[in-house]
């Protein structure tokens, strides 16, 4: 099996030290408050340079609870059971948005808050803190 190694690039910050409380989506919460940590490595002002003109941001990262659990040996199944349909039936895991996902991959969109000191500040994220973002891409109106 070909294996492809990423690092993350920054790490998110928010109130959310537990799963619990966390929305289910981005954006459902508006208020939230969070802020990207780029790694010392990504830490560049000319990586930013531009951002300031989109509204939003896709965030690609790691559901890491889930990475840690394939680590220790549990490995991911063909079929979840969504708890919007209250995890009695079952779905195919790539009909849902279930974290239990063969590469524990996360997709948001949040809102871009500002910029300071490096960082990046957002509303919305539905991010656990400390969270491994691998990328970050502009949000575009006309194509997402």
């Amino acid at each position: 099996m070909e294996t492809i190694e990423m690092h993350p690039i920054a790490h998110m910050r928010s109130d959310f030290p537990t799963k619990f409380g966390i929305p289910r989506q981005s954006g459902l919460v508006e208020e939230l408050r969070s802020i990207i940590v780029f790694e010392p490595e990504y830490r560049n002002a000319d990586a930013l340079r531009g951002i300031e003109g989109f509204s939003h941001l896709w965030l690609i990262w790691q559901f890491s609870t889930v990475a840690a659990e394939y680590a220790a040996g549990k490995s991911w199944r063909p079929t979840v059971r969504p708890p919007r349909l209250g995890g009695n039936a079952r779905r195919g895991v790539f009909a849902t948005r279930s974290p239990y996902r063969p590469n524990a991959l996360g997709l948001s969109c949040v809102e871009l808050s500002g910029i300071e000191n490096g960082d990046i500040l957002v509303k919305g994220a539905d991010l656990l803190d400390g969270t491994p973002i691998f990328d970050i891409k502009p949000y575009l109106p006309y194509a997402d």
